[in-house]
């Protein structure tokens, strides 16, 4: 508060940082448009003419009706998982406490996630009193947890159907995901036993590092507590994938549930990537269905219909967030 605007002015990023993402994103969708624009072409097509019959084929009206349920769920069962944390790790609070919170957050994840969750701190922070860090440290646990919920899903998606990934890891174009998956699940797998160790001091019992407050919630933390945590959440991702196989039936995009199941996880890491207008995801759907450069836009759709509706039950919330963080007042 007392900080001079020299002194703000230092501490802020260098310009190169802020103008990255935005580079990367431009980057992002001049490949989009480029692989759209050459499949469109080989059935001599502009890239604009491709995209409208694509989106013409679409069923809207079944879209809309598989859309809207599946974001409520999704709100709903998001809420438990944080809910839950919180209660464990901060401070005991209702479930019914945490929807307008985590309703609201949504507003700001139209940004980017995380900064969606930096809100949640603030908002627990102001209105039960458990300092940020702590609070900060359960969001940061709670995004642990999204992070092995995908990885085991995708890790699961590609047992139950390997054959699959080894062709589509063949097509020009694709990622070698047939050896990128198994290492990254592998690497996964190793860390999750070192985590638990550590935090419970089981390793490395003179470091100071699990001391911090922004690791208070891993200090805690049980290893049955994770687990309960991915459970609560592992309903919105087989939703997810089930979501995501109609719509793109609806879309004429033939693509096996299995594969989804493999490749979805992955995916919604990349739309967590700190892009703007999370496009990390669009780029990798078509990295991973190199026959199908449509699901680009698809992904586009999807993705912006989802975080503008969570938004709107955002606002929905908004009232009875701001009146419990600001009073009457607000």
């Amino acid at each position: 508060m007392t900080d001079t605007p020299a002194t703000v002015e230092k501490r802020a990023a260098p310009l190169w940082l802020r103008v990255l993402p935005w580079l990367l994103t431009v980057g992002c969708f001049t490949l989009i448009y480029s692989r759209v624009s050459a499949r469109a072409a080989s059935e001599g097509l502009s890239a604009w003419a491709y995209v409208a019959r694509f989106l013409g084929n679409a069923d809207w009206g079944l879209w809309l009706a598989v859309m809207i349920p599946y974001s409520c769920i999704f709100f709903l069962i998001d809420s438990a998982a944080v809910w839950r944390a919180v209660s464990w790790f901060n401070a005991p609070v209702r479930y019914t406490d945490i929807l307008p919170v985590r309703a609201s957050s949504y507003i700001l994840s139209m940004i980017n996630e995380q900064v969606g969750k930096g809100a949640m701190a603030l908002y627990l922070n102001r209105r039960n009193g458990v300092p940020g860090w702590e609070i900060g440290s359960t969001m940061v646990l709670v995004a642990i947890v999204e992070l092995y919920q995908l990885l085991f899903f995708s890790g699961l998606g590609a047992v139950i159907d390997f054959e699959n990934v080894r062709k589509a890891s063949d097509l020009p174009g694709a990622l070698p995901l047939d050896v990128t998956l198994p290492v990254l699940l592998g690497l996964a797998a190793i860390y999750a036993p070192l985590h638990l160790l550590y935090f419970a001091g089981k390793i490395f019992p003179s470091s100071q590092l699990r001391e911090k407050p922004f690791l208070t919630a891993m200090r805690r933390a049980k290893p049955y507590q994770y687990a309960v945590l991915i459970a609560i959440k592992a309903p919105n991702l087989l939703l997810a994938v089930g979501v995501y196989s109609v719509a793109l039936t609806l879309f004429q995009v033939d693509v096996s549930f299995t594969q989804l199941l493999a490749f979805l996880p992955i995916i919604f890491l990349a739309a967590a990537l700190p892009l703007p207008l999370h496009a990390g995801a669009p780029v990798l759907w078509q990295v991973l269905f190199p026959s199908y450069p449509e699901v680009g836009i698809f992904s586009l759709i999807m993705h912006t219909f989802f975080v503008v509706f969570n938004a709107l039950i955002g606002v929905v919330f908004l009232p009875r967030a701001n009146r419990e963080l600001f009073g009457e007042a607000a």
